[in-house]
């Protein structure tokens, strides 16, 4: 019984040093907020016609909206972040 818990923890450290947003105990609320919106960015980004679709909506290019998202998901740190992240609830 020991050496299954044993085996389990060590696997979830291995799953959490493989993928960077698999959820810890000393992951707070904004560096998980960052995760989610990193990979959403990057999802975005990946799939031609989801950015497409962003781009026809927001009227830009495609490069540009690509390039936007890029600025977006390199820096986590910026003022939408900080703005999404104060309408949350508490």
């Amino acid at each position: 019984m020991a050496s299954d818990r044993f085996n389990i923890n060590s696997q979830l450290e291995h799953l959490q040093a493989k993928y960077v947003g698999t959820w810890h105990a000393d992951l707070n609320r904004f560096e998980w907020g960052v995760n989610i919106q990193r990979d959403s960015y990057a999802s975005y980004i990946g799939h031609y016609p989801i950015l497409a679709y962003f781009s026809v909506a927001e009227n830009e290019s495609i490069e540009r909206q690509r390039y936007n998202f890029m600025q977006v998901r390199l820096d986590p740190t910026s003022s939408s972040i900080i703005y999404i992240n104060s309408q949350l609830p508490i």
